[in-house]
């Protein structure tokens, strides 16, 4: 199973968006990818991101550079 790498922006309560990679199987759940982002950022300096998975946007980043939405 090949590894990808995956772009997650999460929402915070100041009003900014916070975006983490996210290294994980091709196959990954979305799901999967918001909490490892979430528990990244929630161990960080910065203010809050809200816990709400639909507020999240989620990009797998493929070897050629171009970029699919979830």
């Amino acid at each position: 199973m090949e590894s990808g790498c995956w772009l997650v922006a999460l929402a915070a309560v100041d009003g900014r968006q916070y975006v983490y990679r996210v290294y994980a199987p091709e196959d990954a759940l979305p799901a999967d990818l918001f909490w490892e982002a979430w528990h990244c950022h929630d161990e960080g300096p910065f203010p809050r991101a809200w816990d709400l998975f639909d507020a999240a946007e989620i990009r797998r980043v493929s070897r050629s550079g171009s970029r699919q939405r979830l």
